[in-house]
């Protein structure tokens, strides 16, 4: 269909891609649509040759899908930065995340910790080795099923703590979000577009790229939680 761009993106980025897609359908004529899944779903599928125009994911994931020639060389660029937050079930004792001593605490405090497949869970399970924990935490630890929020767990009960992207636990009903982790453990993932080597219009794809990564989709990335890659 030369009128559609087809997006793979990760469930971080998926209200973004929403938020800006309607204007550059208005302005263009082209209908966009959006698989939004986990990551770790999202690069099967384009290993598996999924039609599409546009990847959108985590770094490690695109820089790993370009060397085995998933990706258009040269077409990745930063689509926005994303930092990892804590939240609790609405209407919870409020923990102290002012510094990473009080992040430990609230952890090693807590019953059900809930964490995605994502980077911010390979980033908690990182600190919990740190802070000599992942023994006893592990036992405690609930995983979110890909493309499942935390904070939709969170919010059911079956967790105490939810760690995820801000954006992914903004607007979900039942949670309370804590903040962000503190400077000294925050970690910032820096989602990023690449042209999908399947793609039959690379010229509209990248021009699309450039509308997404311009100083117009900033508001809506803002708006989301993230913050614009530059």
């Amino acid at each position: 269909m030369t009128n559609q761009l087809n997006f793979i993106s990760s469930m971080a980025t998926r209200q973004i891609l929403g938020d800006l897609a309607e204007p550059y359908e208005q302005r263009t004529g082209l209908r966009i649509t959006i698989k939004a899944m986990g990551g770790v779903e999202a690069a099967q599928l384009v290993r598996a040759r999924e039609p599409a125009d546009i990847i959108v994911l985590a770094p490690k994931v695109m820089e790993q899908l370009e060397a085995e020639g998933y990706i258009v060389p040269g077409t990745r660029v930063g689509f926005a930065r994303s930092g990892i937050a804590m939240a609790i079930r609405a209407g919870a004792l409020r923990p102290r995340i002012d510094d990473e001593a009080a992040v430990k605490q609230a952890v090693l405090e807590s019953g059900k910790i809930c964490y995605s497949t994502g980077p911010s869970g390979d980033h908690l399970m990182h600190l919990w080795e740190r802070w000599g924990i992942a023994g006893s935490v592990s036992q405690r630890a609930l995983r979110a099923p890909p493309g499942v929020p935390v904070g939709t767990l969170v919010a059911q009960g079956e967790a105490d703590l939810g760690f995820q992207q801000l954006s992914e636990l903004l607007h979900v009903p039942g949670i309370e979000i804590i903040g962000p982790l503190p400077p000294e453990i925050q970690a910032v993932t820096v989602f990023t577009a690449g042209v999908c080597n399947t793609s039959s219009q690379p010229d509209k794809a990248r021009a699309l790229i450039a509308y997404l990564t311009s100083s117009e989709a900033e508001a809506a990335k803002r708006q989301h939680g993230m913050e614009p890659a530059e």
